[in-house]
Protein backbone atom coordinates (compact mmCIF):
# COMPACT_ATOMS: atom_id res chain seq x y z
CA UNK A 1 0.00 0.00 0.00
CA UNK A 2 3.05 2.20 0.67
CA UNK A 3 3.74 1.97 -3.63
CA UNK A 4 3.27 5.15 -4.97
CA UNK A 5 1.21 3.11 -7.77
CA UNK A 6 -0.90 1.69 -5.18
CA UNK A 7 -4.12 3.42 -6.17
CA UNK A 8 -3.80 3.41 -9.81
CA UNK A 9 -5.84 0.10 -10.11
CA UNK A 10 -8.47 1.62 -7.51
CA UNK A 11 -10.26 -1.63 -8.32
CA UNK A 12 -7.42 -4.00 -6.99
CA UNK A 13 -6.43 -1.19 -4.44
CA UNK A 14 -10.09 -1.72 -2.10
CA UNK A 15 -10.01 -5.23 -1.74
CA UNK A 16 -6.11 -4.89 -0.44
CA UNK A 17 -7.49 -2.29 1.82
CA UNK A 18 -10.49 -4.29 2.53
CA UNK A 19 -8.29 -7.19 3.77
CA UNK A 20 -5.72 -5.11 5.41
CA UNK A 21 -8.72 -3.58 8.02
CA UNK A 22 -10.06 -6.56 8.20
CA UNK A 23 -6.04 -8.48 9.20
CA UNK A 24 -5.69 -5.40 11.46
CA UNK A 25 -8.83 -5.92 13.15
CA UNK A 26 -7.40 -9.18 13.75
CA UNK A 27 -4.07 -8.60 15.08
CA UNK A 28 -5.94 -5.85 17.42
CA UNK A 29 -8.10 -8.11 19.44
CA UNK A 30 -4.87 -10.20 20.34
CA UNK A 31 -2.81 -7.20 20.92
CA UNK A 32 -5.95 -6.39 23.09
CA UNK A 33 -5.81 -9.54 24.94
CA UNK A 34 -1.87 -9.55 25.11
CA UNK A 35 -2.03 -6.25 26.52
CA UNK A 36 -4.83 -7.39 29.66
CA UNK A 37 -2.84 -10.34 30.49
CA UNK A 38 0.10 -8.25 30.89
CA UNK A 39 -1.56 -5.28 32.92
CA UNK A 40 -2.58 -8.20 35.10
CA UNK A 41 0.37 -10.27 35.65
CA UNK A 42 1.66 -7.14 36.96
CA UNK A 43 -1.18 -6.68 39.31
CA UNK A 44 -0.74 -10.01 40.58
CA UNK A 45 3.22 -9.80 41.51
CA UNK A 46 2.99 -6.43 42.59
CA UNK A 47 -0.11 -7.86 45.28
CA UNK A 48 2.11 -10.77 46.16
CA UNK A 49 4.02 -8.57 47.98
CA UNK A 50 1.41 -6.21 49.29
CA UNK A 51 -1.08 -8.90 50.39
CA UNK A 52 -4.12 -6.50 50.47
CA UNK A 53 -7.61 -7.95 50.19
CA UNK A 54 -9.01 -5.66 47.27
CA UNK A 55 -6.78 -5.56 45.27
CA UNK A 56 -7.19 -9.75 45.32
CA UNK A 57 -10.83 -8.77 44.63
CA UNK A 58 -9.79 -6.86 41.59
CA UNK A 59 -7.77 -9.16 40.27
CA UNK A 60 -10.18 -11.68 40.21
CA UNK A 61 -12.52 -9.70 38.38
CA UNK A 62 -10.55 -8.94 36.19
CA UNK A 63 -9.09 -12.22 35.51
CA UNK A 64 -12.81 -13.67 34.98
CA UNK A 65 -13.51 -11.07 32.46
CA UNK A 66 -10.25 -11.80 30.84
CA UNK A 67 -11.28 -15.17 30.37
CA UNK A 68 -14.81 -14.80 28.99
CA UNK A 69 -13.11 -12.36 26.54
CA UNK A 70 -10.53 -15.07 25.54
CA UNK A 71 -13.14 -17.78 25.26
CA UNK A 72 -15.04 -14.93 23.09
CA UNK A 73 -11.81 -14.30 20.79
CA UNK A 74 -11.37 -18.03 20.37
CA UNK A 75 -13.95 -18.10 18.37
CA UNK A 76 -12.17 -16.32 15.63
CA UNK A 77 -10.13 -19.59 15.04
CA UNK A 78 -13.95 -21.30 14.04
CA UNK A 79 -14.08 -19.12 11.11
CA UNK A 80 -12.03 -20.42 8.50
CA UNK A 81 -15.53 -20.28 5.90
CA UNK A 82 -14.61 -18.55 2.51
CA UNK A 83 -17.06 -16.44 3.37
CA UNK A 84 -17.51 -15.90 7.04
CA UNK A 85 -16.19 -12.82 7.39
CA UNK A 86 -19.39 -11.28 5.12
CA UNK A 87 -22.59 -10.00 5.59
CA UNK A 88 -25.36 -11.79 5.70
CA UNK A 89 -29.00 -11.96 4.00
CA UNK A 90 -31.38 -13.88 6.06
CA UNK A 91 -34.70 -15.19 5.01
CA UNK A 92 -37.52 -16.20 7.68
CA UNK A 93 -40.66 -17.89 6.13
CA UNK A 94 -43.54 -20.13 8.27
CA UNK A 95 -44.67 -23.17 7.57
CA UNK A 96 -47.99 -24.63 7.38
CA UNK A 97 -50.19 -23.70 9.82
CA UNK A 98 -51.56 -20.17 8.96
CA UNK A 99 -51.70 -17.56 11.53
CA UNK A 100 -50.07 -19.55 13.84
CA UNK A 101 -47.29 -20.52 12.28
CA UNK A 102 -47.10 -16.70 10.54
CA UNK A 103 -47.04 -15.47 14.09
CA UNK A 104 -43.64 -17.96 14.83
CA UNK A 105 -41.76 -16.02 11.79
CA UNK A 106 -42.30 -12.66 13.34
CA UNK A 107 -41.23 -13.99 16.49
CA UNK A 108 -38.11 -15.77 15.44
CA UNK A 109 -37.44 -11.97 13.21
CA UNK A 110 -37.41 -10.04 16.63
CA UNK A 111 -34.99 -12.39 18.42
CA UNK A 112 -32.56 -12.26 15.49
CA UNK A 113 -32.91 -8.31 15.35
CA UNK A 114 -32.12 -8.51 19.22
CA UNK A 115 -29.25 -10.62 18.42
CA UNK A 116 -27.99 -7.90 15.64
CA UNK A 117 -28.26 -5.12 18.15
CA UNK A 118 -26.68 -6.87 21.27
CA UNK A 119 -23.74 -8.09 19.31
CA UNK A 120 -23.11 -4.53 17.41
CA UNK A 121 -24.49 -5.58 13.92
CA UNK A 122 -26.49 -3.77 12.21
CA UNK A 123 -29.48 -5.20 10.70
CA UNK A 124 -31.78 -3.86 7.80
CA UNK A 125 -35.18 -5.30 6.45
CA UNK A 126 -35.10 -5.80 2.98
CA UNK A 127 -38.68 -7.15 2.14
CA UNK A 128 -40.85 -8.04 4.24
CA UNK A 129 -44.86 -9.56 3.84
CA UNK A 130 -47.50 -9.31 6.72
CA UNK A 131 -49.82 -11.52 7.55
CA UNK A 132 -53.77 -11.29 6.91
CA UNK A 133 -54.04 -11.85 11.22
CA UNK A 134 -50.65 -11.55 12.80
CA UNK A 135 -47.09 -12.52 12.06
CA UNK A 136 -45.67 -12.44 8.49
CA UNK A 137 -46.09 -14.17 5.58
CA UNK A 138 -41.95 -14.42 4.92
CA UNK A 139 -39.16 -11.33 5.26
CA UNK A 140 -35.22 -10.73 4.32
CA UNK A 141 -33.08 -8.99 6.41
CA UNK A 142 -29.31 -8.10 5.86
CA UNK A 143 -26.93 -8.57 9.12
CA UNK A 144 -23.84 -6.24 8.35
CA UNK A 145 -20.59 -6.82 10.27
CA UNK A 146 -17.77 -8.85 10.26
CA UNK A 147 -18.35 -12.42 10.38
CA UNK A 148 -21.78 -11.59 10.95
CA UNK A 149 -22.33 -15.02 8.21
CA UNK A 150 -19.48 -16.90 10.42
CA UNK A 151 -22.01 -16.71 12.99
CA UNK A 152 -25.68 -16.62 11.50
CA UNK A 153 -25.36 -19.68 9.43
CA UNK A 154 -25.70 -21.52 12.72
CA UNK A 155 -29.07 -20.65 12.74
CA UNK A 156 -30.25 -22.33 8.93
CA UNK A 157 -32.62 -24.90 9.43
CA UNK A 158 -36.46 -25.80 10.89
CA UNK A 159 -37.20 -24.15 13.75
CA UNK A 160 -40.36 -25.53 16.29
CA UNK A 161 -42.34 -23.85 18.17
CA UNK A 162 -44.38 -25.73 20.96
CA UNK A 163 -46.78 -23.27 22.54
CA UNK A 164 -50.32 -22.55 23.48
CA UNK A 165 -51.77 -20.86 20.79
CA UNK A 166 -53.09 -17.41 21.56
CA UNK A 167 -55.04 -17.67 18.37
CA UNK A 168 -56.58 -20.66 19.56
CA UNK A 169 -60.15 -20.05 21.35
CA UNK A 170 -59.84 -23.58 23.10
CA UNK A 171 -56.28 -23.45 24.26
CA UNK A 172 -55.00 -25.92 22.77
CA UNK A 173 -51.15 -26.27 22.39
CA UNK A 174 -49.53 -26.49 18.89
CA UNK A 175 -46.71 -26.78 17.03
CA UNK A 176 -45.70 -24.28 14.77
CA UNK A 177 -42.53 -24.53 12.05
CA UNK A 178 -40.53 -21.75 10.11
CA UNK A 179 -37.17 -21.99 8.12
CA UNK A 180 -34.81 -20.07 8.40
CA UNK A 181 -32.14 -19.40 5.48
CA UNK A 182 -28.71 -17.91 5.65
CA UNK A 183 -26.74 -16.89 2.74
CA UNK A 184 -23.14 -14.85 2.30
CA UNK A 185 -23.12 -11.55 0.99
CA UNK A 186 -20.69 -11.47 -2.11
CA UNK A 187 -18.68 -8.48 -3.11
CA UNK A 188 -18.52 -8.03 -6.27
CA UNK A 189 -15.12 -10.09 -6.88
CA UNK A 190 -17.40 -12.94 -7.20
CA UNK A 191 -17.80 -13.53 -10.79
CA UNK A 192 -21.56 -14.14 -11.09
CA UNK A 193 -22.57 -14.04 -14.92
CA UNK A 194 -26.13 -12.00 -14.90
CA UNK A 195 -27.00 -11.26 -18.31
CA UNK A 196 -30.05 -8.61 -18.74
CA UNK A 197 -32.12 -10.88 -20.82
CA UNK A 198 -32.62 -13.34 -18.14
CA UNK A 199 -33.73 -11.10 -15.97
CA UNK A 200 -37.72 -9.70 -15.72
CA UNK A 201 -37.97 -6.56 -13.43
CA UNK A 202 -41.59 -5.39 -12.28
CA UNK A 203 -42.34 -2.45 -10.04
CA UNK A 204 -45.03 -1.77 -7.58
CA UNK A 205 -46.25 0.34 -4.61
CA UNK A 206 -44.67 -1.13 -1.16
CA UNK A 207 -47.15 -1.92 1.68
CA UNK A 208 -47.12 -1.80 4.94
CA UNK A 209 -44.77 1.17 7.12
CA UNK A 210 -42.48 3.07 5.09
CA UNK A 211 -43.66 6.83 5.11
CA UNK A 212 -46.09 9.14 2.52
CA UNK A 213 -43.33 8.21 -0.59
CA UNK A 214 -42.80 4.89 0.00
CA UNK A 215 -46.61 4.02 0.06
CA UNK A 216 -48.12 6.13 -2.79
CA UNK A 217 -45.16 5.42 -5.78
CA UNK A 218 -44.16 2.34 -7.42
CA UNK A 219 -40.90 2.06 -5.33
CA UNK A 220 -40.71 -0.99 -4.80
CA UNK A 221 -38.91 -3.40 -6.89
CA UNK A 222 -39.60 -7.43 -8.06
CA UNK A 223 -36.32 -9.09 -9.78
CA UNK A 224 -37.26 -12.55 -11.73
CA UNK A 225 -34.22 -14.58 -13.14
CA UNK A 226 -35.49 -16.49 -15.66
CA UNK A 227 -33.35 -19.34 -15.98
CA UNK A 228 -33.43 -20.59 -12.46
CA UNK A 229 -36.55 -18.32 -11.53
CA UNK A 230 -35.31 -17.40 -8.44
CA UNK A 231 -37.17 -14.33 -7.23
CA UNK A 232 -36.36 -11.47 -5.17
CA UNK A 233 -37.84 -8.09 -3.92
CA UNK A 234 -36.65 -4.68 -1.97
CA UNK A 235 -39.25 -2.11 -0.76
CA UNK A 236 -37.29 -0.65 1.89
CA UNK A 237 -35.93 2.35 0.07
CA UNK A 238 -37.61 5.22 -0.98
CA UNK A 239 -36.39 5.42 -4.47
CA UNK A 240 -36.93 2.99 -6.89
CA UNK A 241 -33.49 2.87 -8.07
CA UNK A 242 -31.94 2.09 -4.67
CA UNK A 243 -34.77 -0.32 -4.33
CA UNK A 244 -33.28 -2.23 -7.48
CA UNK A 245 -29.59 -1.76 -6.95
CA UNK A 246 -30.33 -3.61 -3.37
CA UNK A 247 -32.09 -6.26 -4.59
CA UNK A 248 -29.48 -6.77 -7.61
CA UNK A 249 -27.11 -7.64 -4.41
CA UNK A 250 -29.56 -9.64 -2.81
CA UNK A 251 -30.17 -11.57 -6.85
CA UNK A 252 -26.19 -11.96 -6.84
CA UNK A 253 -25.81 -13.68 -3.17
CA UNK A 254 -28.99 -16.18 -3.85
CA UNK A 255 -27.86 -17.04 -7.49
CA UNK A 256 -24.49 -17.48 -5.94
CA UNK A 257 -25.61 -19.80 -3.45
CA UNK A 258 -27.61 -21.87 -5.93
CA UNK A 259 -24.63 -22.47 -7.99
CA UNK A 260 -22.68 -23.77 -4.85
CA UNK A 261 -25.66 -26.05 -4.29
CA UNK A 262 -25.50 -27.73 -7.40
CA UNK A 263 -21.67 -28.20 -6.99
CA UNK A 264 -22.87 -29.99 -3.58
CA UNK A 265 -25.71 -31.82 -5.04
CA UNK A 266 -22.98 -33.37 -7.67
CA UNK A 267 -20.88 -34.42 -5.03
CA UNK A 268 -23.27 -35.72 -3.03
CA UNK A 269 -24.33 -38.07 -5.72
CA UNK A 270 -20.87 -39.33 -6.02
CA UNK A 271 -20.37 -39.32 -1.94
CA UNK A 272 -23.75 -41.20 -1.78
CA UNK A 273 -26.75 -40.09 -0.23
CA UNK A 274 -27.39 -37.69 2.44
CA UNK A 275 -30.67 -36.96 4.05
CA UNK A 276 -31.61 -33.52 3.41
CA UNK A 277 -33.31 -31.28 5.55
CA UNK A 278 -37.00 -31.94 5.41
CA UNK A 279 -40.15 -29.86 7.19
CA UNK A 280 -40.05 -31.56 10.55
CA UNK A 281 -36.28 -32.47 10.78
CA UNK A 282 -35.85 -29.19 13.17
CA UNK A 283 -32.16 -28.01 14.25
CA UNK A 284 -34.15 -26.59 17.60
CA UNK A 285 -36.75 -26.66 19.89
CA UNK A 286 -38.63 -23.60 21.53
CA UNK A 287 -40.94 -25.28 24.07
CA UNK A 288 -43.23 -22.68 25.86
CA UNK A 289 -45.65 -25.14 27.42
CA UNK A 290 -45.70 -27.50 29.72
CA UNK A 291 -42.16 -26.65 30.24
CA UNK A 292 -40.16 -23.83 29.23
CA UNK A 293 -36.85 -24.84 27.56
CA UNK A 294 -34.73 -24.48 24.12
CA UNK A 295 -32.86 -27.41 22.72
CA UNK A 296 -30.91 -27.39 19.56
CA UNK A 297 -30.89 -31.07 18.64
CA UNK A 298 -27.65 -30.83 16.55
CA UNK A 299 -25.61 -30.11 19.23
CA UNK A 300 -27.94 -30.84 22.48
CA UNK A 301 -27.38 -27.64 24.09
CA UNK A 302 -30.27 -26.11 25.95
CA UNK A 303 -31.09 -23.33 28.18
CA UNK A 304 -34.27 -23.02 30.18
CA UNK A 305 -34.19 -18.94 29.89
CA UNK A 306 -36.66 -19.06 27.06
CA UNK A 307 -37.31 -15.12 27.21
CA UNK A 308 -33.44 -14.54 27.47
CA UNK A 309 -33.30 -16.71 24.30
CA UNK A 310 -36.44 -14.73 22.57
CA UNK A 311 -34.83 -11.67 23.91
CA UNK A 312 -31.44 -12.75 21.13
CA UNK A 313 -29.39 -14.50 23.44
CA UNK A 314 -28.21 -17.16 21.40
CA UNK A 315 -25.02 -17.37 21.45
CA UNK A 316 -25.05 -20.17 23.51
CA UNK A 317 -26.18 -22.33 20.32
CA UNK A 318 -24.06 -20.48 17.99
CA UNK A 319 -21.08 -21.01 19.53
CA UNK A 320 -21.94 -24.73 20.51
CA UNK A 321 -22.63 -25.45 16.28
CA UNK A 322 -19.17 -23.86 15.60
CA UNK A 323 -17.20 -25.71 18.21
CA UNK A 324 -19.06 -28.90 17.06
CA UNK A 325 -18.38 -28.87 13.64
CA UNK A 326 -15.00 -27.75 13.88
CA UNK A 327 -14.84 -31.27 15.74
CA UNK A 328 -15.95 -32.38 12.79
Amino acid sequence: MSQESFWSDQENAQKIAKRVKKLKDTIGKFNELRDNLEELVILLELNLEEDRKEIWEEIEQKAELLEKDIEKKELIVLFDGMYDANNAIVTIRPGAGGTESQDWAEMLLRMYLRWAEKNKYIAKIIEISPGEVAGIKNVTFTVSGIHAFGYLKAEKGIHRLVRISPFDANRRRHTSFASVEVIPEVDQEVEIEIKESDLRIDTYRATGAGGQHVNTTDSAVRITHLPTNIVVQCQNERSQYSNKMTAMKILRARLFEHYQQEKEKDLKEIRGKKKDIAWGSQIRSYVFHPYQMVKDHRTEAESGNLQAIMDGEINLFIEAYLKSKKKE
